[in-house]
């Protein structure tokens, strides 16, 4: 076992050995050896003598637990179960076996014999945790039963008269008892029954939470729409903390729910049950006046109130009533605000969600007004005043990005652009003096004016200012060497370099993000869009590796989740694992990897159809199958993951998100359907048998074929839907969601390629079931589809040419989509070569018996039919096309690395000396990347070109 701790898996298969030459019936020794085999790579065997002890049904407790280990490591949790069911069967009292045993059926969610183990246990040993164990298994089942009325009818209600009897018993213990019962109700809707168990003696009990019992009672007056009780508890909870947003916000939607309803307080007895309840506006501004008096006398500056006045003013605005002028003038307010709260980063974000209040004649004189109370002092000769400390470094930022909100930057042109970010990088470096001691985990205070300044390089790039794009990727590696731990500077090279077609400097910028957890499945999309279509095929072989991991890995761990939730006893947080657990599964990345993985691997690894053939089996990918939950695709992408200051018109908006995963799900449609045509292949080819059982093999081939017409008439129908999809002609934010490869996919042609190949297969499989004789219709039409593919794969070549990178102007300008092209071109004499291996699968046969009957009749003339010399034709010129392709890849590595960058003189962007060495390091990047992919491309199409060889009949 310590082998086995250590890693040292060869030792402990060894010492096992040992000890079972000794004791040949030591169960645990065999079940180590197993452990140590599944850990070598060598599963079948390890399986093989895990059965061996499972059959014997052990109770001793190390056998159990080391059986528990291997099968868990061999995703096997159902295993588990059985031996478990296996051993409390033999000792019927063991409380540890039942609880093992019921853990085991909370691993594979088998919610109705977790009940009955609950059960078990309970009349075991009489504790309470598995009682409510048993009630909790109640409520999964309600959960995931598929008929509502079932849940609601059934489940439930027992659930809720199992807890009923507990409390009429008074044997309710823990907080997560009283938990438990809350939820019931509240499922149940019985809101009112959940109100007054929470405000009851059994509500005492809720104390782990702050404030869990009044968010509870919260909850509850919102589903019961009891408007004056909300109203009292928010005004009495803010008395106590008046920092605290979210009962402001109920404390507002309370009043005008009221002041909508015409409610008044009753005269005689209490306003509610929460006590007094305020229902005019009158009353909400005084209250908020006296918040904000309460407030200057608090030690600590609290944002609460003084953000809660202008949220009345919103609301107030927006309900068109004409009492706003009683709270102040918004913008005075918010000028106060920033003098409070200025030097806090948060200012900003606080602001932002007000300056609708502001009319847009007003921004100018704002800003102004801003500037002119931060101290900034300007040295003797310098032109720009600077921040003396770093409280005025923040306020001058928080101006900055206002200005910029309020888009004061984009009016500006093209000169005074220039110059703003020249003045934004000298305040950068100067502002780098206040972070001298900073860590390098720590980011530096000035980081925000280079971030600006990158923006608004970007708007000129997209204006057409090519020389500005090289510009921001010089400024973010110049910020990125002061402040290595900065993500925003990380995803926004991350994204440029991708714009620009490099993708080598990425996987390094990616891997120091270290991305965690979840993020691989939020933030993952900016790998995996780029990683194969620019060429670089390891990198994306990795990156969905990386994807890939993390969703499997979800599946296991989320069991383990349930379990401890189960163990302590926090039984709300299980629903919550569950759902987490099924939006990571239905996520549209998930989906995307996966399909974008087996057509990866496939295009490295299966050369001729019987590789392709084995590729497609260890994938177990079947041309019938589809595993992508279409209905309920998750789009968990953080599209927001780049900060952004852009006013509402140019940020991202909801449109944005609806169109981009519209445009995904179209996309990976295609790409799906895709790869099961591929799939379906192997599935046509000839199996080799008798003549006599010729109908069973038709039926069996012949329902093959009626599959891959039947995903080829869906893919026509997916690429049409595209093509719609493109005409609206949306154009994303820069910093928004990228665009899918779809576009390119269907203007270089690969898409009609593709299209026509699968045609083709269909052309074949019928001359194979018609024979040779009378099929001349077929022979010549497949004969046309040979030539009309070589015209479209050598328009497809004609789309890739060029130059990748060329100079212009002095400055460097890339073709990102010509390295797409090339990669579209490579998968797509790849489908054509396995079409191909098809075909000459199909007429090898024909031509040996055509040989034999010529031997037989000893003609010397026997006519060929004419599909043989089509066919012969087509895959010559197949390997002349590649052969002109793979020679002008060689000419694009003799131009890349004949590339001389040095020459290049940035001489318009005034650029320092230290600049200058980044902008060096930056072009070298670009270039070495695209490089890298034209070597993977050459490489790949080399070993296209040996396959195509050997397909001569």
């Amino acid at each position: 076992a310590d082998y086995l701790d250590n890693g040292n898996n060869k030792m402990a298969i060894q010492q096992a050995d040992k000890l079972l030459k000794k004791h040949k019936d030591l169960h645990c020794a065999k079940v180590l050896k197993a452990i140590g085999l599944q850990r070598t790579g060598k599963q079948d065997e390890a399986y093989a003598l895990a059965q061996e002890v499972a059959a014997l049904e052990p109770t001793d407790d190390n056998s159990l637990q080391a059986l528990t280990i291997l099968y868990r490591e061999m995703h096997r949790p159902e295993l588990v179960t059985k031996l478990y069911e296996a051993a409390v069967k033999k000792v019927p009292n063991s409380e540890e076996y039942h609880s093992h045993l019921f853990m085991a059926y909370a691993r594979v969610g088998e919610y109705k014999k977790m009940q009955q183990a609950g059960m078990a246990l309970y009349k075991i040993v009489p504790k309470n945790p598995y009682y409510f164990w048993s009630v909790m298994s109640l409520i999964m089942q309600s959960i995931s039963a598929q008929d509502e009325n079932l849940s609601k009818t059934m489940f439930l209600p027992l659930a809720e008269r199992m807890v009923e009897k507990m409390v009429k018993e008074d044997k309710i213990e823990a907080e997560a008892e009283v938990e438990l019962y809350y939820m019931i109700l509240e499922r149940l809707e019985k809101y009112k029954e959940a109100l007054d168990v929470v405000r009851g003696k059994l509500g005492e009990k809720l104390t782990s939470e702050l404030q869990s019992r009044e968010n509870k009672c919260m909850a509850m007056y919102k589903k019961l729409q009891r408007w004056p009780e909300c109203n009292a508890l928010a005004r009495r909870l803010l008395l106590k903390n008046s920092d605290d947003w979210q009962f402001y916000i109920t404390y507002f939607d309370s009043v005008f729910q009221l002041i909508d309803e015409s409610w008044t307080p009753p005269a005689e007895e209490e306003h509610s049950l929460e006590g007094e309840v305020h229902c005019s506006i009158e009353q909400a501004v005084r209250f908020i006046e006296e918040r904000i008096a309460q407030e200057s006398g608090s030690a600590r500056p609290l944002r609460g109130p003084y953000l809660a006045k202008l949220e009345l003013i919103r609301r107030l605005r927006h309900r068109g009533c004409n009492d706003e002028h009683k709270l102040g003038d918004p913008e005075e307010l918010m000028f106060q605000y920033f003098k409070k709260f200025g030097d806090k980063p948060c200012c900003f974000t606080d602001l932002k969600v007000f300056v609708d209040l502001l009319p847009p004649s007003q921004y100018t004189k704002f800003v102004r007004q801003l500037l002119a109370v931060i101290p900034l002092v300007a040295a003797p000769g310098a032109e720009v005043a600077l921040p003396g400390d770093i409280k005025a470094l923040q306020q001058h930022l928080c101006v900055l990005q206002l200005s910029r909100l309020l888009g004061l930057y984009h009016a500006m042109d093209k000169q005074q652009k220039l110059a703003l970010v020249r003045e934004l990088m000298l305040r950068y470096r100067h502002g780098l003096e206040f972070g001298k001691s900073c860590l390098k985990t720590e980011l530096q205070f000035s980081d925000y004016y280079c971030l600006l300044a990158v923006h608004l390089l970007l708007d000129l790039w997209l204006e057409g200012e090519e020389a500005a794009v090289w510009q921001c990727l010089t400024l973010l590696e110049e910020g990125l060497a002061h402040s290595p731990s900065n993500a925003q500077f990380k995803l926004l090279l991350i994204r440029i370099y991708c714009r620009l077609g490099a993708f080598e400097p990425v996987s390094e910028l990616y891997s120091s993000l270290d991305a965690k957890h979840i993020q691989h499945d939020t933030i993952g999309y900016l790998l995996t869009r780029y990683a194969g279509s620019l060429g670089h095929y390891a990198a994306a072989s990795q990156s969905c590796n990386f994807a890939l991991r993390f969703f499997h890995s979800n599946q296991k761990d989320t069991s383990e989740y349930i379990i401890q939730a189960y163990k302590y006893g926090a039984f709300e947080k299980i629903p919550e694992f569950i759902a987490f657990r099924n939006r990571l599964n239905s996520s549209l990345h998930f989906a995307q990897v996966r399909t974008e993985r087996m057509l990866l691997d496939l295009l490295l690894e299966a050369n001729l159809s019987t590789s392709l053939e084995e590729s497609i089996k260890s994938m177990s990918l079947s041309p019938e199958e589809d595993d992508i939950p279409w209905k309920d695709l998750r789009d968990n992408r953080d599209l927001t993951v780049l900060f952004s200051w852009d006013p509402k018109d140019r940020d991202i908006s909801e449109e944005h998100r609806k169109l981009s995963l519209e445009e995904e799900t179209l996309w990976l449609r295609i790409r799906s359907l895709t790869l099961r045509l591929v799939s379906g292949l192997p599935t046509l080819a000839h199996p080799i048998q008798p003549k006599n059982s010729e109908k069973a093999a038709e039926n069996g081939v012949s329902s093959k074929i009626d599959t891959i017409r039947s995903l080829l008439q869906q893919l026509e129908a997916a690429v049409d839907s595209g093509k719609k999809f493109l005409e609206q002609k949306i154009q994303y934010p820069v910093l928004g969601p990228p665009p899918t490869r779809m576009a390119g996919f269907f203007s270089n042609g690969s898409c009609q390629c593709q299209t026509s190949l699968f045609y083709l297969v269909s052309d074949i499989y019928e001359l194979d079931t018609n024979g040779l004789e009378d099929s001349a219709e077929i022979q010549e039409r497949i004969g046309n589809s040979f030539k009309s593919l070589v015209e479209r794969l050598t328009d497809l070549f004609n789309k890739c040419k060029g130059d990748l990178i060329e100079v212009r102007d002095g400055t460097l300008k890339t073709h990102p989509n010509l390295l797409e092209n090339l990669v579209f071109f490579v998968e797509t004499i790849s489908i054509a070569l396995w079409v191909s291996s098809y075909c000459d699968s199909v007429l090898r046969p024909f031509k040996s018996n055509l040989q034999k009957k010529k031997k037989k009749k000893k003609e010397s003339s026997v006519a060929m039919p004419p599909v043989f010399s089509h066919f012969l034709d087509y895959v010559t010129e197949l390997q002349t096309l590649t052969s002109n392709v793979i020679d002008h890849i060689k000419g694009l590595e003799i131009i890349l690395t004949a590339l001389k960058l040095e020459e290049l003189s940035l001489q318009d962007t005034l650029l320092l000396q230290e600049e200058k060495k980044f902008t060096k390091t930056v072009q070298g990047k670009v270039q070495s990347s695209y490089h890298h992919s034209v070597q993977e491309i050459g490489e790949l199409l080399k070993k296209r070109l040996d396959t195509i060889k050997k397909l001569k009949i």
